[in-house]
């Protein structure tokens, strides 16, 4: 099959095979099916093309960079990473961690950035910087250095090009090609311009700098990470082990300090912005207003408290704009947006519950609220300032859908879908708002790529993906297995969103086992009406019924559905999905007493408190990668939820699993990549130990030299094949 533009982006290998012919092989190995999904889909700045990172057909884990030119309706490579770089890639540790926190992987051109004219592009490419002139088609090597260069962006009005090299900023002037260092006092556990842990781990924020409009200034912080504990730990691969010094900030132990500064590029100089008294703090974002205002979060250590403060820049003078407060946690989010055309900014709070989207001044006023009800907004998307409108996306007609909407900037008026098909909506604006990229799917459509006008009129494909003669879906329609949604009502008065498979060849008749299939926690959605990922299909078409239920605490339900479990991890989560099991309990093809529960990271930890508090109810589990103690997993993420164990200690005892191991009753098989450093290898040797001392019987795989996300063909081929397995021995039998 000839290649388009996305490669079926997004369809799962499940589907292309009737149940006979289906193999997990297949599902990772078969390169005309499998393809590669492209990365980093935008426009370019000046909206006459639309970009994106495509894999090769002969090796899909090496990436150049493609275009779709508006003006004459075609797709062509745009920049060929070879013409850059030929040969092994070899990454500094610190960009090993930064792509592993970025969930990137692959070769060749992974990121990219425009400048502002949308005239030319910079790569950052096996440690070294490539600027690329589109008009001149020709590529200019920017650093030649041993050092390894990362977080490469061209300046705002396309002088400069900076970078971060040995814990430094650098920049080079495109007009003289000369290099400059910025900073000098970056070396030990002094880094300027970078993102610490948590921030690349947790807040969603890769950079630690950040250029003025003017390109005068750029503000940047400082992390020092002397006071974060440093900890050996150990990277065990096939034929070695690498003992890795890291300094992570465990639940209640120290944080780095930070400094947020102004440097004058022309001097070189540095103004420090006094961040208050309390050192303890978070800056999780920062962004310039215009020129010479600077806005910066600020956040508390427990993050009950978030401030949106800014700072005058030519006197040194700040203010405070709003302030948000919980009795739980605040969420953050990327939806600050400053006005040019006025003195306003659009800030987004979820203060009445869910969600919405406010107009301030910039003295702090309240104008308006732009949205409200009870529904969330998922993104603001763009604003067209002389239009007067507002983009969003959000879940206004079902929590189960991402749609586009506008609403009025007067806030007058009720928000107006934009997108037409019922589905997972994820859309790309032009910079100008003047059109917009919707990647779509839905539990029967494969990815499509589409290009908009801001009403929501389409002008074209930028790939159909149709699945018609030819497609190689078409031929196994007849094996396609479309799952049902559905909503439970909970004891607690709450409503609960499931998604079931029902399996291939299904005779109401029979009795059939059951893989619960989950995820658990925070800022995540399972159930929802998109494409589906190919090992629930799989499993389907081996003669498993499938579920997937969200619980109290997941994502795009509200803050109070959220908060549910505040100081209350794995409690709360089990109730749900206990009500899920007897709700599948009540249907009459389901075995009641073959009940299996699979899930990674938190979802191996709710695997985990399933097998142990509700053993009754999951006769087999399967726990990936699992937290098994809070206390070892990071402060930002761990505390927003749990509180501090130096204040709250009963918290994190209660939601930990070791309390509850004696209720083991069924099977339960544990993996774990052996050079995790997100869910330490640590939280499963811990629970090896309490198992062993209590002669409790495990089986237990480990991965030597695997990651948290357990990246590689052949072991995501021996992952699935083995939970594969392990169901069959375990569900099946009695149950056929």
């Amino acid at each position: 099959m000839k290649r388009g533009l996305l490669v079926l982006l997004g369809c799962t290998l499940a589907s292309f095979c009737s149940a006979e012919q289906l193999t997990i092989e297949r599902i990772f190995s078969d390169p005309e099916l499998n393809g590669t999904s492209p990365r980093a889909l935008e426009y370019s700045p000046d909206g006459s093309r639309v970009t994106f990172l495509q894999g090769r057909e002969d090796d899909y884990n090496r990436y150049d960079l493609w275009e779709y030119n508006i003006a004459d309706g075609k797709t062509r490579i745009l920049v060929n990473s070879d013409s850059l770089h030929k040969g092994k890639e070899v990454l500094s540790d610190e960009e090993k961690a930064r792509r592993e926190r970025q969930r990137i992987y692959g070769s060749g051109i992974m990121e990219y950035t425009w400048s502002e004219d949308g005239k030319s592009l910079l790569f950052p490419l096996a440690g070294d910087v490539y600027y690329y002139d589109l008009n001149k088609k020709s590529t200019r090597r920017l650093t030649n250095t041993k050092a390894f260069e990362t977080d490469v962006r061209v300046s705002p009005q396309g002088r400069y090009v900076s970078f971060i090299r040995d814990q430094n900023i650098y920049l080079v002037d495109l007009k003289t090609g000369k290099e400059r260092q910025l900073t000098t006092d970056g070396k030990g556990p002094i880094k300027n311009g970078m993102a610490e842990f948590v921030a690349q781990e947790e807040m969603d924020r890769m950079t630690g700098y950040w250029w003025s409009p003017d390109e005068r200034h750029i503000a940047y912080l400082q992390v020092d990470e002397s006071p974060v504990d440093e900890v050996t730990r150990s990277e065990i691969y096939a034929d070695r082990i690498d003992m890795v010094q890291q300094r992570y900030p465990a639940a209640g132990r120290p944080n780095v300090k930070i400094k947020l500064g102004v440097l004058d590029v022309d001097s070189g100089k540095t103004h420090w912005i006094n961040l208050g008294e309390d050192q303890d703090i978070y800056i999780p974002r920062v962004k310039w207003a215009r020129d010479n205002l600077l806005s910066y979060q600020w956040q508390n250590r427990s993050q009950k408290k978030l401030q949106l403060r800014v700072v005058n820049t030519n006197n040194g003078k700040g203010r405070m704009l709003v302030e948000e407060r919980s009795k739980t946690w605040l969420n953050l989010n990327d939806d600050l947006r400053f006005l040019k055309d006025s003195d306003r900014f659009i800030w987004a709070s979820e203060r009445d519950g869910f969600k919405h989207l406010y107009l301030y001044d910039l003295n702090g006023k309240l104008l308006r609220q732009l949205t409200s009800g009870n529904w969330p907004v998922d993104e603001l998307e763009a604003v067209d300032e002389k239009a007067g409108k507002v983009y969003f996306t959000g879940r206004v007609d079902t929590p189960l859908e991402r749609q586009l909407y506008e609403v009025p900037l007067t806030g007058k008026g009720k928000p107006q879908k934009i997108s037409r098909r019922a589905g997972m909506h994820s859309v790309e604006f032009a910079k100008d708002a003047s059109g917009y990229i919707d990647k779509f799917s839905n539990i029967t459509t494969p990815s499509q790529v589409s290009l908009h006008t801001p009403s929501g009129k389409q002008v074209t494909w930028l790939e159909h993906n149709e699945v018609k003669s030819g497609h190689p879906l078409y031929p196994y329609m007849k094996d396609w297995i479309t799952p049902e949604f559905g909503s439970i009502k909970a004891p607690e008065g709450h409503t609960l969103y499931y998604r079931l498979y029902k399996p291939a060849n299904f005779n109401p008749k029979k009795k059939y086992p059951v893989l619960v299939y989950l995820y658990g926690g925070p800022h995540a959605q399972m159930v929802t009406n998109s494409w589906a990922p190919a090992f629930v299909e799989y499993m389907a078409q081996q003669g498993y019924v499938v579920f997937t239920l969200d619980n109290r605490g997941s994502a795009n339900r509200g803050k109070k559905f959220e908060d549910a479990i505040y100081h209350r991890m794995g409690s709360v989560e089990v109730d749900d999905q206990v009500t899920g099991v007897k709700f599948l309990r009540s249907l009459p093809y389901v075995d009641a007493g073959h009940i299996g529960v699979y899930g990674h990271s938190y979802g191996g930890y709710m695997t985990l408190n399933s097998m142990f508090k509700a053993g009754d109810y999951f006769q087999a589990g399967v726990a990936g990668a699992p937290v098994t103690d809070w206390r070892l997993y990071d402060t930002y993420y761990t505390e927003r939820y749990m509180g501090n164990p130096n204040t709250d200690p009963k918290a994190y005892e209660k939601s930990s699993v070791f309390p509850y191991v004696d209720g083991l009753k069924g099977s339960l098989l544990i993996y774990h990549g052996m050079a995790d450093d997100n869910v330490l290898f640590t939280n499963t040797t811990k629970l090896i130990k309490v198992l062993q001392d209590n002669d409790q019987q495990f089986e237990l795989m480990t991965y030597p030299g695997k990651k948290h996300s357990m990246r590689g063909k052949n072991t995501r081929i021996h992952q699935y094949t083995l939970i594969k397995n392990f169901f069959d021995r375990h569900l099946k039998g009695a149950a056929q």
